[in-house]
């Protein structure tokens, strides 16, 4: 088994979890079996509970694991299907270990961070690597692990600490660290920094870890001075300095990686047996990045939603969409609209909001209402429901959206009002009621199943 681990360093969600899918797709391009592990060093057992403007939206795999969505990433770069222990975090590895204390496994040592954590982590990788996830079944021989956050961090370390253990574990040819860092570009003077990539380096290197390849996050690509700079004071060939700058879409970041040589240095750092064989699965990757940079019909679809602040927090959604309008050949414009915006309350408030939402809303080609959590914002999606309807606007409701869907047309069709109606509770009626609508719908009303 190879191991590669991405760090990161100077920011958080500077793109670790797109650049780990990226290595892997490059990989499994050359034909080799690809797994991947994200690691998350919070206290929370998943993702279950976080709020959406924590870590945006809760990925929920084939098992029922609710975990980051990264994984939503790994799953769509690399077309494989995890489950929920290649989510690992600081409260699983917790859990675990005291569990094992109090079985009596640990036979009445003191249980301490080095080495029943650290060691419980490694085994935690090791165990997970070897879990198929492809659909052939076979077991895999690349696993790309991800670690959350920044290196430096208080709760990263125990994380460090077991990955600086385990490169001597494996074996230093079966195990090599990319770190991402970023290279800010300020605007004043549009000199790229690299003082930063120099100082969080510095910081994994003290703490036992060297990296291999060093990707560097920028704006516009590198500088030839830049990159020279960075292997002179970071202890790396220039080789090794890989420009990660921004692209038009983040399926061109295996194509970035793969013209700057890196297959073929993991090749040899890590001793692969990669085919020599003219690589399909990339040139239908270039393919699909070069047609979507093309597009010339556009198509706007309104989401309607209560986290719109955070685009993370719709991020399957917004990735369906996507995909969609690449395979009819739109270009897509997502309008976020927060739909309490939409409610008559905020005209008395804020009649700026109101308009501009109510705006952005009659505007779009199409609505979508995804789930959510709780009354705020309810009353908004129910307008905008009653608004598709009448209009005859496509419209997709997900979730509670669906819900909302059945509620607007039981008030407003049906003119059920009030909390009680007959015998059985307004919800009741609306949830035995909900079969035969769908029904109706699918044979004339198919008004909210516009979807190819």
């Amino acid at each position: 088994m190879k191991y590669i681990l991405v760090t990161g360093g100077v920011i958080s969600g500077i793109g670790k979890g797109i650049i780990a899918s990226s290595v892997g797709t490059i990989l499994k391009s050359c034909g080799l079996h690809v797994t991947a592990i994200k690691i998350d060093p919070y206290i929370n057992i998943d993702a279950g509970t976080f709020s959406p403007y924590e870590h945006g939206e809760v990925f929920v795999l084939d098992d029922g694991g609710e975990v980051d969505l990264d994984l939503g990433n790994y799953e769509r770069f690399l077309d494989i299907r995890l489950t929920r222990d290649n989510n690992l975090t600081t409260g699983k590895i917790y859990q675990s270990v005291i569990n094992k204390e109090r079985r009596g496994d640990y036979l009445g040592k003191t249980v301490q961070v080095v080495p029943h954590i650290t060691d419980a982590i490694q085994e935690w990788v090791m165990k997970q690597a070897q879990v198929p996830v492809d659909d052939d079944d076979i077991e895999p021989q690349v696993c790309v692990i991800e670690l959350g956050g920044t290196v430096g961090d208080i709760e990263s370390m125990p994380f460090i600490e077991a990955f600086r253990q385990f490169q001597f574990k494996v074996k230093r040819e079966n195990f090599c660290n990319i770190h991402v860092s970023l290279i800010p570009q300020p605007s004043a003077t549009g000199e790229q920094k690299t003082k930063p990539t120099q100082n969080s380096v510095r910081e994994l290197r003290g703490l036992g870890l060297s990296p291999d390849l060093i990707m560097c996050r920028c704006t516009t690509a590198l500088e030839n001075s830049v990159k020279e700079k960075i292997s002179m004071f970071c202890h790396v060939e220039p080789q090794q300095v890989i420009c990660v700058h921004d692209v038009s879409s983040i399926y061109r970041v295996p194509l970035l990686l793969e013209d700057q040589g890196v297959v073929s240095y993991l090749s040899r750092r890590l001793n692969m047996p990669i085919e020599t064989r003219p690589r399909k699965m990339l040139t239908k990757w270039k393919e699909m990045s070069d047609r979507s940079d093309r597009l010339l019909e556009h198509c706007s679809i309104a989401l309607v939603g209560k986290y719109t602040k955070f685009s993370d927090s719709y991020a399957s959604v917004i990735k369906a969409l996507e995909h969609s309008a690449l395979a009819i050949s739109h270009k897509l414009e997502v309008k976020y609209i927060d739909s309490a915006n939409l409610e008559p309350s905020t005209l008395q408030e804020d009649p700026v909001k109101y308009h501009e939402a109510w705006q952005k809303l009659c505007s779009s080609d199409g609505i979508l209402v995804p789930g959510g959590f709780g009354v705020r914002g309810t009353e908004g999606k129910i307008h905008a429901i009653n608004w598709a309807r009448k209009q005859k606007k496509p419209f997709l409701g997900v979730c509670l959206g669906m819900q909302l869907a059945v509620c607007e047309f039981a008030r407003n069709v049906l003119g059920w009002t009030g909390n009680r109606c007959g015998n059985g509770s307004f919800l009741q009626r609306i949830v035995s009621f909900q079969l035969e609508m769908l029904l109706l719908l699918t044979k004339g009303g198919h008004w909210w199943l516009t979807v190819d």
